[in-house]
């Protein structure tokens, strides 16, 4: 078995691409992070931070995105859940615990419906388990036009207004900085692929009755993208599951309420 190295922004063959990733502290069972559309690995460095000393903590940049660069595959959930489970075995990793945020889980949900032995537990974060509505689709699809033909200035300030709960827009400014600057380095090309993926991605309510491992699912109260009521819906759903409610965050709720956040996953994996 060849040894897998540690640390930050290693690069791993995967799936006919190169991706990225951190992985950090020791542990049984790895924990994944999947990051939200369009971030990147980058997100969860404080979750890394504080589990890393308990824990194995890996989080990857999801092809396309990041440093896990890929500007000519068609994205959608499903390759991304190969990628996953790819990257697993590329790791020697039989079993993890999946943490995905927004687009993250997702992939997390995509990958579980299909493999489902490779997963210890589930952390769903800001996410839900429907389609886009065609309403929604023709929203991404009109997006998907305006970037091609005015780049994504407008849609990266769109998009931080939309992720962020309004006081953490004024209040936690480095935050939204930071997080605006990650949104900056992924390319046009692949912000618009990431769309069309989102557009075409299926429904993964129908197979919700089919989880059967510890799950958590947390929710900034004031998400605009995947309402409180989605992560209810999901709660209601998966047998035995916990929801946590983040108050004072959006759509990011990992990185607007950093603390709690890491409190819930703290008191789940315990």
């Amino acid at each position: 078995m060849e040894r897998v190295a540690k640390g930050y922004n290693l690069i791993s063959r995967v799936n006919n691409f190169d991706l990225a990733y951190d992985d950090l502290g020791e542990g049984i069972v790895p924990i994944i992070f999947l990051h939200g559309f369009p971030f990147s690995k980058q997100m969860w460095l404080s979750q890394l931070d504080f589990l890393k000393s308990s824990y194995r903590v890996i989080a990857c940049d999801i092809r396309g995105f990041g440093n896990s660069k890929d500007e000519k595959s068609v994205l959608s959930m499903d390759l991304f859940g190969d990628d996953l489970i790819q990257f697993m075995d590329k790791l020697n990793i039989d079993k993890a615990i999946v943490c995905g945020l927004s687009m993250g889980g997702y992939i997390a949900l995509n990958a579980h419906k299909r493999y489902s032995d490779r997963f210890g537990a589930l952390i769903l974060c800001d996410t839900q388990c429907i389609a886009d509505t065609p309403e929604g689709k023709e929203k991404r699809l009109k997006l998907i036009d305006e970037i091609a033909l005015n780049g994504t200035e407008n849609f990266t300030e769109g998009f931080i207004k939309n992720v962020f709960y309004k006081d953490s827009l004024t209040e936690k400014e480095e935050v939204v900085e930071e997080l605006r600057n990650v949104i900056q380095s992924n390319s046009k090309q692949i912000i618009m692929m990431g769309l069309r993926a989102l557009a075409e991605r299926s429904e993964t309510c129908s197979s919700l009755g089919q989880v059967n491992i510890p799950t958590l699912i947390i929710c900034g109260r004031e998400d605009q993208v995947t309402p409180l009521a989605q992560s209810e819906f999901m709660n209601k759903s998966i047998k035995g599951s916990i929801l946590r409610i983040v108050d004072h965050a959006g759509h990011v709720s990992n990185l607007e309420q950093a603390d709690e956040f890491n409190k819930h996953l703290h008191d789940f994996l315990k």
